[in-house]
């Protein structure tokens, strides 16, 4: 009898161990806020576009000026290379025929990033699909990101 009680009072000691609980941090929620295209500081606009204009003018051209440090970040003039933007033309061209200009459709306020996203719809010489062109611009007026997407009528943040 007194072997019982002793295992089970082993045992109960064994199973009350108390377990360790993991913290996971809580997912930070990315707070995006359509702007009136009148609100948005016409400096910050115009230089989105000529900036975003300037890379896919480089399929037409086969020149890029490259973005200086009071343009864009530094991971952007690292990314944005003339053999990158060469090899993307080349498709573009090939597909969508010579850009014309880029058509303003809507901006976006990224309230975690601190950033401002402007939609551009890429207009290009063949009507066979509509392309975006996204470009991102930071508190400090400078060009965060620049994307190319297919064109949906909403925006999707990806």
């Amino acid at each position: 009898m007194k072997k019982l009680i002793l295992v089970l009072s082993i045992l109960l000691l064994v199973g009350c161990k108390s377990k360790k609980v993991t913290n996971t941090p809580e997912p930070v929620e990315v707070k995006i806020v359509k702007l009136s295209l009148s609100a948005i500081d016409e400096n910050q606009k115009s230089k989105a576009y000529e900036l975003g204009k300037r890379v896919l003018m480089t399929c037409n051209t086969s020149k890029f000026k490259p973005f200086n440090e009071s343009e864009a970040t530094q991971s952007v003039i690292k990314n944005t290379t003339e053999e990158k933007l060469t090899k993307t033309c080349t498709k573009f061209r090939q597909y969508y025929g010579t850009f014309k200009d880029l058509q303003l459709v809507e901006a976006y306020k990224n309230i975690y990033e601190k950033t401002t996203v402007f939609r551009y719809k890429a207009l290009y010489t063949k009507k066979v699909a509509n392309k975006e062109l996204r470009v991102s611009m930071n508190d400090e007026n400078k060009v965060s990101s620049i994307k190319s997407l297919d064109w949906v009528d909403t925006f999707q943040n990806k």
